[in-house]
C-alpha cells in the first residue's frame, strides 16, 4: 500500500517551501541578463525541458515503484506534462511581445485565480476568506510592481504595436492558466497516494520530453559561448530542477490555490535582484507593491487561532455562570371525596 506523502510535515513547511522556490524562480530575470543572445523560446525550452528530464530521472526509481498507479491515472500525467511544456513557451513569448512587466503580472497575476477556479469547479473546494484576502493583497501588489517597471521604462524590452501588445497578454493568459493545470495535476496526484517526488518527475518528465525538439530549432545560441551554456545550465538545474523540487514538496502539503498565490513572490524578488545586482533603479511605487506582496505572504502564511477549549471547572468551585433557577415541584392534589347523594341508603 503506498502511503500518501506530505504528512509528517504540515502546511508551514509547505508554504516555506514554495517561497523558497519562489525566490529561485525570481532570479532567472537577472540570470537572462548574463546572455542576452538566447531567445525566450530556447531559455524556457532549456529550463524546463533540461530540468523536467533531470527531475525524472533522479525520481526514476520512485516512478518505476508507483508506474501502476501513473498508469490508471495516465489523463492527469498527459493533462500536466502538457501544460508543463506549454507553459515556458508562452510565458517567454508573452514578455517578448507584450513587454516583461505586462507578461509578468498578466501570467503570474493569473495563476493564483485560475487555481482557484480549478479548485472550485474540479474539486468543489470553497475559498476562504483568508485566501481571498491574501490574492488580494498580492495580485494588488504585483500589479503597481509591474506598473513601476513599466513607467520607469527600462524593463519594458521587445514590446511591439498594439496588436502584438494583444497577443502577448492573450499568450499571459495562457500561461497563467498552464501554471495552474500543472500544479493541480501534480497536487492530485500527490493526493492520490503518489509521491511528491515520483508526481513531479512523471509530470515534468513528460514535459520535458514534449520540449526536446523546441531546443535544436531555437538553442543554437546556447552552445555559442560557455557563458551562454553556463545560464542554460543555471536555469534547468537551480530554479526548474531544484525550485520545482520544493514546488512539490509544498503541493503535498497547501492547497494549489494558496501554492500559486504564495508564488506571487517571485516578481518581488527578481525586481530586488535587479536592483542589487544589475543595478537597476526601483521607484516608491515599486517598494510598495513589494510591501504589500509580503502583506499576502504574512496574511497566507501566520497560523490559525486554534479553537479554545472549554475551561475545566475544578469540583467545589462556584461556577461564573450563574445557574438557570429550577421551577418550583408542582404538588400532587388529591380530589376530595365525592358527597353521597342525599337519599342514598
Amino acid at each position: 500500500m503506498i502511503r500518501p506523502a506530505g504528512r509528517a510535515l504540515g502546511p508551514g513547511a509547505g508554504a516555506f517551501a514554495v517561497l523558497l522556490a519562489s525566490v529561485l524562480w525570481g532570479t532567472t530575470g537577472t540570470a537572462a541578463t548574463f546572455a542576452p543572445q538566447v531567445g525566450p523560446l530556447a531559455i524556457g525550452a532549456a529550463a524546463m525541458g533540461l530540468g523536467g528530464l533531470l527531475q525524472a530521472l533522479v525520481a526514476g526509481r520512485r516512478i518505476a515503484q508507483v508506474r501502476a498507479g501513473l498508469v490508471a491515472q495516465w489523463r492527469i500525467v498527459l493533462v500536466g506534462g502538457s501544460g508543463v511544456a506549454l507553459y515556458p513557451l508562452a510565458f517567454y513569448t508573452s514578455m517578448h511581445l507584450a513587454g516583461v512587466a505586462a507578461g509578468t503580472v498578466v501570467s503570474i497575476g493569473s495563476a493564483p485565480l485560475a487555481s482557484a477556479l480549478i479548485e472550485r469547479i474540479v474539486d468543489r473546494r470553497r475559498l476562504s476568506r483568508r485566501w481571498m484576502a491574501g490574492a488580494a493583497l498580492g495580485l494588488a501588489g504585483t500589479v503597481l510592481l509591474c506598473a513601476a517597471e513599466a513607467a520607469r521604462g527600462g524593463s519594458v524590452t521587445g514590446a511591439g504595436s498594439a496588436r502584438q501588445t494583444v497577443a502577448g497578454v492573450g499568450l499571459g493568459l495562457v500561461a497563467g492558466l498552464t501554471y495552474a493545470v500543472y500544479a493541480w495535476a501534480a497536487h492530485r496526484l500527490i493526493t492520490r497516494g503518489i509521491a511528491s517526488r515520483a508526481a513531479m518527475g512523471a509530470v515534468f518528465g513528460l514535459g520535458g520530453l514534449l520540449l526536446v525538439p523546441v531546443l535544436p530549432a531555437t538553442g543554437a545560441p546556447l552552445v555559442a559561448s560557455w557563458t551562454n551554456a553556463g545560464v542554460g545550465l543555471y536555469m534547468a538545474l537551480v530554479p526548474m530542477f531544484t525550485g520545482y523540487v520544493l514546488f512539490g514538496f509544498g503541493l503535498a502539503r497547501i492547497p494549489v490555490s494558496t501554492a500559486t498565490t504564495l508564488s506571487l513572490l517571485e516578481p518581488a524578488v527578481a525586481a530586488v535582484f535587479a536592483v542589487l545586482v544589475v543595478g537597476e533603479h526601483l521607484p516608491v511605487l515599486g517598494w510598495t507593491g513589494i510591501v504589500l506582496v509580503i502583506a499576502c505572504l504574512g496574511v497566507l502564511t501566520a497560523p490559525s487561532r486554534p479553537l479554545r477549549a472549554p475551561r475545566r471547572v475544578a469540583a467545589g468551585t462556584p461556577s461564573p455562570i450563574p445557574r438557570r433557577p429550577r421551577p418550583p415541584r408542582r404538588l400532587r392534589t388529591v380530589p376530595p371525596p365525592t358527597a353521597r347523594p342525599a337519599d342514598e341508603g
